[in-house]
């Protein structure tokens, strides 16, 4: 099992020294398909292109192959975090207050594991939350053991494309 922690500690910097925010490193994909996927975007624009995609594989690809911190054979996947993101870092849920989101706990808090309602940012490094029914949840980033945006209207308006070019346009390729 790969020391997520340590790959994080190795890749940050050579993503930041690229221009781009590291938001998450994982191995996914079991024993059988092992995965380090890496998600990245651009500090101005949240977003990343698949040239920027590109630019983060290949730098991390030759850096890894000469580290060499996972044992056995893997798949390096770089990827924008997409628009029903996780949020990862206390900034996130700041950055994002005022969207809908769901946080699974490590452990039941006022009885419960997940919570979803609109974040109402961070205070005093705890993440506040309002579920439907209007009751706000104050939640410890270290309680949390996955959180992520959920795909709504507004959500959809805030992270259009900055570029669509060919989004309309379908290749079909026969083999």
């Amino acid at each position: 099992m790969a020391n997520i922690a340590g790959l994080e500690r190795m890749i940050e910097p050579e993503v930041k020294r690229l221009g781009y925010d590291l938001v998450r490193v994982t191995m996914i994909g079991g024993t059988s398909d092992p995965t380090l996927q890496v998600m990245a975007e651009r500090r101005d624009t949240r977003q990343l292109s698949l040239t920027d995609c590109e630019r983060i594989s290949r730098h991390l690809s030759e850096m890894l192959d000469l580290a060499d911190p996972i044992a056995g054979s893997y798949r390096l996947e770089v990827s924008s975090p997409g628009i029903d993101r996780p949020l990862t870092r206390l900034k996130d849920f700041e950055d994002w207050s005022g969207h809908e989101a769901r946080i699974t706990l490590l452990e039941p808090h006022e009885g419960r594991k997940q919570f979803s309602g609109t974040l109402e940012g961070v205070v005093h490094e705890h993440v506040h939350l309002t579920d439907k029914g209007g009751n706000r949840h104050v939640i410890h980033p270290s309680q949390i053991a996955a959180a992520k945006l959920l795909l709504t209207d507004r959500l959809i308006a805030a992270t259009a494309p900055l570029d669509a070019e060919g989004a309309d346009h379908i290749v079909t390729i026969e083999e």
